[in-house]
């Protein structure tokens, strides 16, 4: 059976650069989802994280709660199955939440709440090589959004480095490794329905299905392929283009029991404190851009900052609760940006 998403090559970008931007700009406008092949991830870095990463959810719960998220005011760290919430419910999945290594900002009275995100990841002490396998990931997808990004500019009929300085140099780059433990025949909410924040998200899957993007209304299944990174357009894109392109709404579902899901998600988005630009797009283009999804249960920010701190309010209250008591989520029913 042929699947219902697109593979794209990113190489083509390069080799064949009318006929990728003609596909990309296809899948873009229709369900914002397709595949990604020629990244130049290696295998061995591919083994390397899933295997360090099976290795920190076979640990003691002891020492997995000693890096839990509770700790960070970064939203940095190990959530326990049930403890990340989305849409209200309480997702079945255990994960650790890594960002860019950066140290904390000094606060000041009046600064913003999401000058408050950026800092110091947690890392297991079991596993020293998880750190270097993990940063060499972040590293190599930033290296692919920035090429996706300008291949969008270029699609868009603008300059190719439009979203350079929303960018670079220093990117958000929350990057989460998930287990999602099977429960009764499975089908429930492992990660409840939601868009993405960022620009763009990768994701690997390590074998076991469960992802399912929404159109006109139904569930489409979209299976991991051998070799190739899933990726989708995060509201980021959306606000950008004024809804020429779109955030997908998308969920995953529990295997059954006595099996699981383990994936890699990253989501690279705008630098914290910028303003994600509105591109002029051309009158070919501008017609068919709507304007940003007008949602009550998941408002939109031009904000970068604002824009990815909303998410991490409303999925994780026990940590906003402890370091964000100050601050606001806004209503609505919550939808999680990661």
């Amino acid at each position: 059976m042929s699947n219902a998403f697109p593979i794209l090559d990113l190489r083509r970008f390069d080799s064949d650069r009318a006929g990728f931007l003609a596909d990309l700009r296809e899948a873009a406008r229709t369900d914002g989802f397709f595949y990604l092949v020629g990244h130049g991830v290696p295998d061995e870095l591919i083994t390397t994280v899933f295997s360090q990463s099976r290795a920190f959810f076979d640990l003691p719960e002891a020492a997995k709660l000693g890096i839990e998220m509770i700790h960070s005011p970064h939203f940095r760290g190990y959530t326990r199955t049930g403890r990340e919430i989305t849409r209200g419910k309480p997702d079945w999945r255990e994960q650790i939440d890594f960002g860019a290594e950066r140290p904390a900002l000094r606060l000041q009275a009046g600064d913003p709440a999401w000058r408050r995100l950026q800092g110091p990841n947690q890392w297991p002490t079991e596993l020293p090589e998880l750190r270097p396998a993990i940063e060499t990931w972040q590293a190599l997808g930033v290296g692919i959004a920035h090429k996706l990004l300008r291949a969008f500019a270029v699609a868009l009929e603008q300059p190719e480095d439009v979203f350079d300085a929303s960018f670079l140099p220093d990117p958000t780059q929350q990057l989460k490794i998930i287990r999602y433990p099977g429960q009764g025949q499975g089908g429930g909410q492992g990660c409840g329905a939601h868009k993405d924040s960022c620009f763009v998200t990768l994701l690997w899957v390590e074998r076991e299905p469960g992802l399912q993007v929404e159109r006109d209304g139904r569930w489409i299944d979209a299976p991991p392929i051998p070799g190739a990174f899933v990726v989708n357009i995060g509201e980021a894109l959306e606000l950008a283009s004024n809804g020429y392109l779109r955030a997908t709404v998308h969920r995953v579902l529990s295997p059954p029991a006595g099996r699981d899901r383990l994936s890699v998600a990253f989501f690279p988005g705008p630098r914290l404190g910028v303003t994600i630009p509105l591109l002029q797009l051309p009158d070919a283009l501008a017609w068919q851009a709507t304007g940003p999804e007008s949602d009550p249960h998941n408002p939109l920010f031009y904000n970068a900052g604002d824009n990815a701190l909303k998410g991490r309010l409303r999925s994780h209250p026990d940590v906003a609760a402890r370091y964000y008591a100050d601050v606001h989520a806004p209503t609505g029913e919550p939808a999680s940006a990661y």
